[in-house]
This record gives structure tokens, C-alpha cells and sequence, in this order.
């Protein structure tokens, strides 16, 4: 039997997403579903699928509100082949838009909106290129694995990082490294992390630091959507690899060139150690419906 899923399309710096509204928990898309939509073919096409259901109509949701019951709604983001992922950091800027255009929430001036995630409660405000999220803490994890992708010619040993969702963040030596890689292979990582990981390639730009902004362009390779023109967390990842690689000094706000535009990174303390922050536009494209089998 099918059913009409009445839908809104977003995009944030070219990584793009089908939103629809789900409060009571009713309508859980499968896997099967999920790639069906995201397939841009014969479907409408997007590296991920984002339901808002209220926090408290989901299992994942009573540890959010546990952790902050001001998180009514929560971010059921899947990726694009139908596996079920953390938190995305471009996906949590489009949400906040999509729950402000259908009226489910209301964001003021000068204020914050808390947003459950698999990966925890995410706060977001507004800024003057569209939102800002503070992706909580995050720490160095996987160690350096070496990662082999195609066209590029050694392999390369990465960084592990965690940011509520994990990844692996590559050095090259310059943008004809980088423009010359093929990311439409699954790059391969050894040793190989339990839950996968995204991977992400970066070059400093040249000055690495500029009126105390540090500067660098990323591509990357998303665990469950393959490459994509942008992946929020993993610019934040990238940045404070390019930070930690680079030592003392290296400054706390970073410019994060991707394919589909330009992200900002900013590393701040707070009582539980030390935040990081993404910053953003966030665009909802288009309304439609589609019919599911």
C-alpha cells in the first residue's frame, strides 16, 4: 500500500536534505524507503533524510530530554543508503530552519533552540548568514590510520575525530592533490573503524592564517552518501586537525572552503571543556509530494 509523504527540500552549502514533519512518531520511513527518496534519479534526490518528531514519541529522544527538556523536537537523520547516523552539522542548520518555516518552534532574536541528536542535545542560534550550532565537545579518536583513495598516489596516514559522529582527516600537499582525488570510490581506511567513518582531504591555504582566521579547503567523503559538496562536521573536524597539526598559536576561528560554499569554525571553552561551533547558511528550497510505496 502506498502513502503520500508531504515533504520540503533543503540545502546547506550544497549538502541537501528531505525534511518532513512527524511529531507523534507515526510515519518511520525504512531503509529501503529512506534510499528510494534520497536517489537522484528516481527519487528527489538528497544525501540524507531528516524527520522532526517530538522528542518524547521516540526512544532516542528520552535521552535527550533527560539531558535537556527544553529539546522537544529531535533530528532523526538518516543517510542517504538508509543507515541511521549521529548528528550533521549542515543537517541541524536546515532543521532549525524547516521547524521556524512550519511554525513547530520559534527561535528569537538573541536567543537558542535546543535540538535533540543521537549524539546529544545541540543548542542553535541565529546569526547573520543564517545559523549557528555548538556541537558540544569532541575529542581525538581512531588514532592515525592510513587511508588509501583513488588517484591518490601513497597512501596517507589520517586523524581520528570524534564531534558526536566520527571521522578521519587527511593532510595533502596542495589544491592539484586535492582536485585530483576521485571521491566517487569509498576511500579505505586501515586499520578499519567498527562504525566506518567520514574522510575527510584538506589543504591549508596559503597564508594559513589571515587577520587571525585560519583558512583551508576540504572535500569529503561521507560514511553513507559517498561525496558530498559539504558535511558541517566534517569541516569542524577538519579544522581542528589543520589546529591541532598546526600546535600553539594556531588560532580558534577557522574559514572552511568546501565545494558548496564556505563554513565557519570557531573553538570556545565552557564549563565542560572546550566547544566547537558551526556556522552556516541554511535554504529551504522547494515543498512537494511524493508517493511511497
Amino acid at each position: 500500500m502506498s502513502f503520500d509523504l508531504r515533504f520540503t527540500k533543503g540545502q546547506g552549502t550544497g549538502n541537501d536534505f528531505v525534511l518532513f514533519s512527524d511529531p507523534e512518531g507515526d510515519t518511520e520511513l525504512t531503509p529501503t524507503q529512506i534510499a528510494a527518496v534520497c536517489d537522484r534519479r528516481f527519487g528527489v534526490g538528497a544525501d540524507g533524510v531528516i524527520r522532526a518528531v517530538r522528542a518524547r514519541n521516540l526512544d532516542d529522544g528520552a535521552a535527550a530530554l533527560a539531558e535537556d527538556p527544553a529539546a522537544v523536537w529531535f533530528m532523526d537523520y538518516w543517510n542517504a543508503d538508509g543507515t541511521v547516523s549521529e548528528m550533521c552539522g549542515n543537517g541541524i542548520r536546515v532543521f532549525t530552519s524547516y521547524l521556524l518555516d512550519q511554525g513547530l518552534a520559534e527561535l528569537p532574536a538573541g536567543g537558542s533552540i535546543a535540538i535533540g541528536t543521537r549524539a546529544g542535545v545541540r543548542t542553535v542560534s541565529r546569526t547573520a548568514g543564517g545559523f549557528q550550532a555548538d556541537l558540544g565537545t569532541w575529542r581525538l579518536a581512531g588514532g592515525e590510520p592510513l587511508v588509501r583513495a583513488k588517484d591518490l598516489p601513497v597512501a596517507r596516514p589520517g586523524l581520528g575525530i570524534d564531534v558526536g559522529n566520527p571521522h578521519v582527516v587527511v593532510a595533502l600537499a596542495d589544491d592539484a592533490e586535492l582536485d585530483g582525488l576521485d571521491l566517487a570510490y569509498q576511500p579505505m581506511l586501515d586499520p578499519v573503524p567498527e562504525a566506518g567513518a567520514n574522510i575527510e582531504f584538506v589543504v591549508p591555504a596559503e597564508p594559513l592564517v589571515e587577520d587571525g582566521v585560519g583558512r583551508i579547503r576540504m572535500r569529503v567523503h561521507e560514511r553513507g552518501s559517498g561525496e558530498t559538496l559539504s558535511c558541517g562536521t566534517g569541516a569542524v573536524a577538519s579544522a581542528l586537525a589543520v589546529r591541532y597539526w598546526a600546535g600553539e598559536g594556531a588560532p580558534n576561528d577557522w574559514r572552511v572552503q568546501v565545494p558548496g560554499g564556505v563554513l565557519g569554525v570557531r573553538m570556545f571553552q565552557a564549563d565542560d571543556g572546550e566547544h566547537v561551533a558551526l556556522s552556516g547558511p541554511a535554504e529551504l528550497v522547494f515543498d512537494g509530494v511524493l508517493s511511497l510505496a
